[in-house]
């Protein structure tokens, strides 16, 4: 993408861009459970008035290209609500990796 593309279009913006010749293959699931719980988190911030739909987008959108090309639908979501909560005041880096830490232990994860 040159230079012009970069400044023009955000990393989620891929409309137009044409594609490396893989077909994209769509398909239906069912959400996982934590999928579910961060939309229905999203919707009680945005309820309350915490974040709403247009800091949702740019939170969004300045995950940077790299993220955006890695991270599922829901994980650019849960990034974007983690740092606009960060930014607002209402989390803290501790508060976000004592939790992690707390949901690490329950399944046995070692971080």
């Amino acid at each position: 993408m040159s230079s012009e593309n970069l400044v023009k279009h955000l990393p989620n913006d891929i409309g137009g861009t044409g594609c490396s010749g893989d077909k994209v293959n769509i398909f239906e699931r069912d959400l996982y459970p934590w999928e579910k719980r961060c939309h229905a988190l999203l919707d009680v911030l945005d309820y309350h008035k915490i974040v709403n739909t247009e800091e949702k987008r740019r939170g969004t959108e300045n995950i940077g290209t790299e993220m955006a090309g890695k991270l599922s639908y829901y994980e650019k979501w849960i990034v974007s609500a983690s740092n606009l909560l960060l930014q607002k005041g209402l989390l803290t880096p501790d508060a976000i990796a004592q939790k992690t830490k707390e949901v690490a232990a329950r399944y046995n994860v070692i971080l």
